[in-house]
């Protein structure tokens, strides 16, 4: 793993650790607040409704029309986010593989965190009207592009701060950080734009009014804000590849012609990692699903305000934090592919859950925040199965591969949340959609053998 000069994560120095893990810590700003809890469920809001099937419901959810009107608008962010996974599987290997020939890893996680801030910042101007749902949906999108081809760069750089001995607590670090750092801004946010103190029409201490969702909107762009401030400890603290590991860089169409050799040597050489590659691909694509919906199914068919998402955000990022910073001593311990199939059986059952406990809050609240148990230890065992078996060197191509594998099938869970809302007009039904993607991930992880996933 580490040369002598890439400074692993040790007792004597962990420094580097904490700056690697602060970039998670940030990027909650885009999971938690972006994609999950704040400007997702803005959008899929009857805010962003015609006006006149809002009247016409008169205060009533349950009205066919406007359920059907804002099943519809969240199957407009699904299909976003599918056209975004088809711009990452096509782009994310390469640009991983170029970074490893370059050795700038991280000025290319700071370009493409940088767009992602930018992204952010735009979302201010996402007023609460329905023409503005497109851009919305469209700004998400293109976040997410380029937070994927930053997390290629940041999940190599993790070889470069951990050994193979605590490589599952330093990814089960930096992953708890991130669940850590998005409790304390949710909270912010929560204080000082979304709770209403008082007066009803303003949020937060700061009575920033309501009128056109401005309130969400600043919230959005101190996110930005907040993400930008973190990004920048990795930057100066984690040291660039040394030249001695770095790759022969070729043309950028080359680049596709070496991504091919790469798969076939994978097949031939280290099948086992080309078949995990595959399942996570899949079982992956079930965690976005529950990420970028999930908040949505609490309003829409739970009822949860705003503030109660963000307060039931709190909550299960609490529990997530604390089970994925113990996950990872198991992954240590017993191998992150225990560490996975165990989380996944929990996310398929919790998932099962949901569907038939009715419109009960109390039962929601359980089986959400048992969900959040099971979510962070599936996505850090996973970064560290791929980082234990990545060559030197090589740690940005294989990553861009692991990005592009899940985006490869990125549109199975938006795509078949939307069809089952489209199918039923029940948003509460898409989620039959996301348990199917998660208990086909675990099938086809099970016949992989950890033993002989290594990457020759």
């Amino acid at each position: 793993m580490p040369s002598p000069g890439t400074a692993p994560a040790s007792a004597v120095d962990r420094r580097p650790v904490l700056a690697w893990a602060l970039w998670d810590w940030g990027s909650a700003a885009f999971n938690a607040v972006v994609t999950t809890f704040v400007f997702s469920t803005y959008l899929a809001s009857q805010l962003f409704v015609d006006p006149a099937i809002v009247t016409a419901a008169g205060g009533d959810d349950k009205n066919p029309a406007l359920v059907r009107a804002l099943a519809d608008n969240a199957s407009l962010v699904g299909i976003a986010l599918m056209i975004a996974g088809i711009v990452v599987a096509l782009v994310a290997p390469v640009l991983g593989q170029r970074s490893d020939g370059s050795g700038r890893r991280k000025l290319w996680l700071g370009v493409n965190t940088g767009l992602v801030v930018l992204a952010m910042a735009a979302m201010v101007f996402v007023e609460a009207t329905p023409s503005y749902l497109v851009l919305g949906a469209a700004l998400i999108a293109v976040g997410n592009v380029f937070f994927e081809f930053a997390s290629v760069n940041y999940y190599a750089m993790l070889s470069q701060v951990s050994t193979r001995q605590n490589i599952g607590r330093v990814s089960g670090f930096g992953w708890g950080m991130g669940y850590v750092g998005g409790i304390v801004l949710l909270l912010l946010l929560l204080v000082l734009f979304i709770q209403s103190f008082g007066d009803p029409d303003a949020g937060g201490l700061l009575a920033v009014t309501k009128e056109g969702g401005l309130n969400i909107r600043l919230a959005v762009l101190a996110s930005a804000v907040w993400f930008g401030v973190f990004a920048i400890p990795v930057l100066l603290r984690v040291p660039e590849i040394p030249a001695q590991r770095r790759r022969v860089r070729v043309g950028f169409f080359r680049s596709y012609a070496v991504l091919w050799g790469t798969l076939r040597s994978l097949w031939r050489d280290s099948r086992p990692v080309l078949l995990f590659l595959i399942a996570s691909a899949v079982f992956r694509d079930g965690l976005t699903g529950v990420f970028t919906f999930g908040a949505i199914i609490a309003a829409q068919v739970f009822g949860f305000t705003s503030t109660q998402v963000l307060y039931f955000a709190v909550a299960a990022n609490v529990v997530a934090g604390i089970s994925t910073i113990f996950a990872g001593r198991l992954d240590d311990r017993f191998g992150p592919k225990r560490v996975i199939v165990a989380s996944l059986i929990g996310l398929i059952v919790m998932g099962g859950v949901i569907l038939v406990i009715g419109t009960s809050v109390p039962l929601f609240w359980i089986a959400g925040l048992s969900l959040g148990l099971f979510v962070g230890p599936v996505q850090s065992a996973s970064r560290s199965f791929l980082a234990r078996m990545a060559p030197e060197g090589r740690e940005g191509e294989i990553f861009g591969l692991y990005a592009t594998t899940g985006r490869a099938v990125s549109f199975l869970a938006p795509g078949l949340f939307a069809l089952f809302v489209g199918l039923t007009g029940d948003t509460r039904l898409g989620i039959l959609g996301i348990v199917a993607i998660l208990l086909a991930g675990l099938v086809l992880l099970l016949p992989v053998k950890t033993e002989a996933a290594v990457i020759r």
